[in-house]
């Protein structure tokens, strides 16, 4: 880490270019004799993605960034802010410390919080972090999380890891069994050292494969921001309950969508039923779930298709989703529909279709926007329909 970063006249410097183009900037060179251009480009990309990720860091002019790869797979704060309120105790242990978002929040619920971390300059750089945020509770160690919790001679209340993605040649990769370090070869070492663990794993991992790998699973999060999914995230018990509850959340910027079941809900039978005059669709951390039945049951609702995720009611029901009034149910077929829409521009969706939105769009001549909605879907008696819809305001909010 390069003190020399926090000299008044450098964080001026960088403060003043936050909106230059960092090719152009880097070709100019640096105009402090003890910082390179390269670190100087470093710390205005970090704040460009802090600017909206991590408010708080951004903020603070005393912040130092890592280089890009960190700060893509750290959590956000709204994240990190999720999982906090997940867990509380006296002592927690990150293994895989990295920048050190997800700690600073861990800080607020526990007295003393260990951070783990094997790249010594990222160490460094999360120490003085934490020390400009005020996070006095929180000790950084350099080296294998691991080999840190082996040699720490105590239990603690939670263990925390957010595995290593990648594989030796930069690949991304999805089982835990493949990530760094391989949570389910040292489950038994975890445990041998705390009875609760926390772990954050890929999002698109299968839920069916987690609980097969990690074995000791009470519950799973699925947690969306603004409709895209970006964390799974696994409790563990050394005491394994019988039920594993599924919670989804999806936080907007105007409410935020919370439903939960339990696991084996999953393979409860569900009802269907053809369109009626509402319509709904799941928001993307539901989808993740596969919680469809639950879904049905608690929101009063039926399904138009096994395959098509989307969902219908006769009376208007509260739904984690996005909500529509149907206007009119079309059967597909392309010369009809060009007599009978008369819309220039709506929003295109397809569910369990065979064409894709490009492809609607090109053959209805139909332009993106607008308030009409077009659901291309399939119904219960697998014949291809088109929906035509106005979007509602959701009933569903917290």
């Amino acid at each position: 880490m390069n003190k020399a970063l926090l000299h008044p006249d450098v964080k001026k410097f960088i403060q003043s270019h936050l909106n230059d183009d960092l090719t152009k900037l880097i070709l100019k060179g640096s105009p402090f004799p003890d910082v390179s251009v390269q670190e100087i480009a470093t710390q205005i990309s970090g704040l460009k993605k802090a600017k909206t990720k991590l408010p708080t860091w951004f903020k603070n002019q005393s912040i130092l960034y890592s280089p890009n790869l960190n700060l893509e797979q750290t959590s956000s704060e709204i994240t990190a802010k999720y999982k906090s309120q997940l867990i509380t105790g006296d002592t927690l242990i990150d293994l895989t410390g990295g920048f050190g978002i997800d700690d600073y929040y861990f800080s607020k619920r526990f007295k003393k919080v260990i951070h783990c971390e094997l790249n010594a300059e990222l160490s460094e750089l999360a120490s003085h972090n934490f020390s400009e945020l005020g996070a006095s509770n929180i000790k950084t160690h350099i080296g294998d999380g691991l080999e840190i919790l082996k040699e720490l001679g105590e239990k603690v209340n939670w263990i925390y890891l957010d595995p290593a993605r990648r594989d030796d040649y930069g690949g991304k990769v999805f089982l835990l069994e493949q990530c760094t370090p391989n949570v389910p070869k040292n489950l038994k070492l975890l445990f041998q050292n705390s009875d609760n663990i926390l772990i954050k794993s890929s999002p698109l991992l299968d839920l069916s494969a987690g609980i097969a790998e990690l074995r000791k699973v009470t519950e799973i999060h699925i947690v969306a921001v603004n409709n895209e999914v970006k964390e799974l995230l696994w409790v563990l018990n050394r005491n394994i309950s019988k039920e594993i509850k599924i919670k989804t959340i999806n936080i907007t910027k105007n409410e935020t969508q919370v439903f939960e079941a339990i696991f084996e809900e999953l393979l409860a039978p569900i009802k269907y039923s053809s369109a009626l005059k509402f319509l709904y669709e799941p928001n993307p951390a539901i989808m993740k779930s596969k919680l469809f039945s639950a879904l049905a049951t608690e929101t009063n609702t039926k399904k138009l298709h096994s395959n098509s995720h989307l969902f219908t009611s006769e009376v208007l029901q509260a739904f984690p989703g996005r909500s529509f009034e149907i206007m009119e149910v079309l059967n597909y077929n392309k010369k009809a529909l060009k007599r009978s829409l008369k819309l220039k521009k709506a929003n295109i969706t397809t569910r369990n279709f065979p064409k894709t939105v490009s492809e609607i769009r090109k053959e209805l001549k139909i332009e993106d926007g607008g308030k009409d909605y077009l659901f291309f879907t399939t119904d219960l008696n697998n014949d291809k329909i088109v929906l035509e819809c106005k979007k509602i305001a959701n009933l569903k909010e917290s």
